[in-house]
């Protein structure tokens, strides 16, 4: 663990793909942006603030890093900024629903009322329900997620947002599930996450691999998907396809995954006209969000309906996790225990008519 949290595979040279990228071809919105990678190193979902102690050896202080890294930015630029996209995927994206108003805050307090902060959460929109199978509590993978968030809290000393904690207080551990935190904040946030995340379904105990899945897990999945998309019924601005998947804005192909036909990077575009058109509306901060109006062309709330993994066609390639080997969305739904029989009798069609739909994504 030690070893781990001093991140020593970080290389010195990345290569930025998806939104980090410099290439107008990948990153369409944001090539020339002036990006800033933090690695995550203090493994406490960006949230601690406690020190190494006599008591400990361990230093788990991922909120008081965010803060320091934008002191830092203050003497290199940052103060002339329009703009503070505060970004995050899986653990990062967590981060910013836990971090982006105390950024927020953070510079209003130090006098730059002129930059606004806004918060670009990746698959970090976690469910606080309950397992497929329960075990007992050994490590991170086996806890609920639940259970993981409140052992975690008391190792990290976690700071949640103030308006979040008092919404729960003495159970603070609530403010790590995104649809628990999204409704107290202030700051816009842009919500991009996959109907059936891989993440989720790891420590819900469904695990895509070797024989084909029962149909109590099959009825899970798409239960899954059901409850993801009730808890986001209320966010202005997202991107939800129905993929199996985990992470997305960091991929080279983010470009392609589309919602009723835009892409995520598209929708971003949308996303932040729609909050400069908001601007000359309405500058107060604590509107920013919730009165963002409709921009002309623009959809920003994309949300898949259709009801089974990968059930798009423009979702990402799936890959069998034991060969490694490329599968077509019939293969992998046959993996996955799908009897195109039964369900095309339950929907009183031909066999060959739900393939075909199948495979054209309907």
């Amino acid at each position: 663990l030690k070893k781990l949290l001093k991140s020593p595979f970080f290389p010195i040279l990345m290569l930025g793909r998806g939104i980090l990228s410099p290439q107008p071809e990948e990153n369409p919105h944001w090539w020339n942006a002036n990006v800033v990678f933090i690695p995550y190193c203090s493994s406490d979902v960006w949230s601690g603030a406690t020190p190494k102690t006599d008591q400990s050896d361990y230093a788990f202080m991922g909120s008081l890093i965010i803060k320091e890294v934008v002191n830092e930015l203050l003497t290199k630029g940052l103060e002339n900024a329009k703009v503070l996209l505060l970004a995050g995927s899986s653990a990062g994206g967590t981060g910013v629903l836990l971090n982006v108003d105390q950024v927020a805050e953070q510079l209003e307090a130090q006098g730059y009322t002129g930059v606004q902060v806004r918060g670009l959460a990746d698959s970090g929109w976690f469910l606080d329900n309950k397992q497929y199978k329960f075990t007992d509590c050994l490590d991170t993978i086996s806890c609920a997620p639940t259970e993981a968030i409140k052992r975690g809290i008391r190792y990290w000393g976690g700071l949640v947002p103030e308006s979040c904690r008092q919404a729960h207080v003495g159970e603070e551990w609530n403010c790590f599930f995104g649809y628990k935190v999204y409704p107290t904040l202030k700051s816009p946030v842009f919500v991009a996450q996959w109907l059936f995340d891989e993440a989720q379904l790891t420590v819900d105990n469904i695990h895509l691999t070797g024989q084909p899945i029962h149909e109590g897990q099959w009825r899970y999945i798409q239960k899954l998907g059901q409850e993801l998309r009730h808890t986001l019924r209320d966010v202005t601005a997202m991107f939800a396809p129905a993929c199996l998947s985990h992470e997305l804005i960091t991929r080279a192909d983010w470009t392609d995954i589309r919602v009723k036909g835009i892409s995520l990077p598209r929708a971003l575009h949308c996303w932040d006209r729609s909050l400069h058109h908001n601007l000359h509306i309405n500058s107060s901060h604590s509107h920013q969000k919730h009165m963002t109006p409709p921009v002309r062309g623009c959809l920003l709330q994309l949300i898949d309906s259709c009801p089974w993994p990968h059930c798009n066609p423009s979702c990402p390639t799936i890959r069998d996790q034991l060969t490694g080997q490329e599968m077509s969305v019939i293969q992998f739904l046959k993996h996955m225990g799908f009897d195109v029989q039964k369900m095309a009798q339950q929907q009183g069609m031909e066999p060959k008519k739900l393939l075909g739909m199948l495979n054209n994504g309907n």
